[in-house]
């Protein structure tokens, strides 16, 4: 029981946010109206995603250090669980948009530079599994993710500053905090971040365990044959 409470907080927190992110009142703020509720899930899915990759970059070093296997397999799937939620991210912020913006997708720098950073994690999925060598995949997975996270983050953060941008808090937008007068937002807003979060880590941490007990099959296998 001690082991899953975590678990069960996940679980409430996302019922929690999918209750009060559709039925808990918002303010009626101009465009936005009743679509504003997209920020508990768009937004937080996103802010999951990030902590979910600097969790793979911190295992990524750890690698490094100590050549352990274990590290490498936190990395990949965090990762892994990171770039679903980054997709996901995506998908609502399109639904978002033509709502709000008109279009799914209107070439803003955001949109833009998360697309281009999805990319390249896409790319790291796919030089990992070019390489058959156990540590060298490890290594070379390892040192790509840690410049591919070093190029996210101006991608989808300071460039879209230096330039005209429709989202909240770039290009000159004022963000959420800035003309929304309503704290019921982040009544949802904050326990969706730790929810989405939470679930992601647990899609890890099972993605681990499966990739260890695969690993350990396979050596089986391979002291058997020899």
């Amino acid at each position: 029981m001690r082991a899953s409470w975590w678990k069960i907080l996940t679980i409430g927190l996302l019922l929690y946010t999918l209750i009060a992110g559709l039925l808990l009142d918002v303010p009626r703020l101009p465009i936005l109206n009743e679509t504003i509720r997209a920020l508990h899930f768009h937004v937080t899915m996103w802010f999951g995603m990030i902590i979910m990759l600097v969790v793979a970059v911190v295992y990524s070093v750890k690698y490094l250090r100590t050549s352990d296997i274990k590290h490498d397999d936190m990395a990949i799937e965090f990762t892994n669980a990171a770039i679903l939620f980054g997709v996901l991210g995506i998908v609502t912020g399109m639904l978002w948009a033509k709502f709000t913006w008109g279009d799914y997708w209107s070439g803003d720098p955001k949109q833009n530079g998360s697309a281009i950073g999805l990319l390249m994690y896409f790319a790291y999925l796919i030089l990992r599994n070019s390489l058959t060598d156990v540590h060298q995949r490890a290594r070379i997975g390892a040192v790509y993710n840690i410049f591919a996270f070093a190029a996210f983050i101006p991608l989808i953060f300071v460039l879209p500053r230096l330039t005209d941008s429709l989202h909240p808090g770039n290009g000159g937008n004022p963000g959420f905090n800035a003309y929304d007068l309503d704290s019921k937002l982040r009544l949802v807003f904050y326990p969706a971040i730790i929810g989405w979060t939470l679930l992601g880590a647990w899609m890890a941490n099972v993605r681990v365990r499966l990739r260890r007990i695969e690993r350990k099959v396979e050596d089986k296998l391979i002291n058997q044959v020899s």
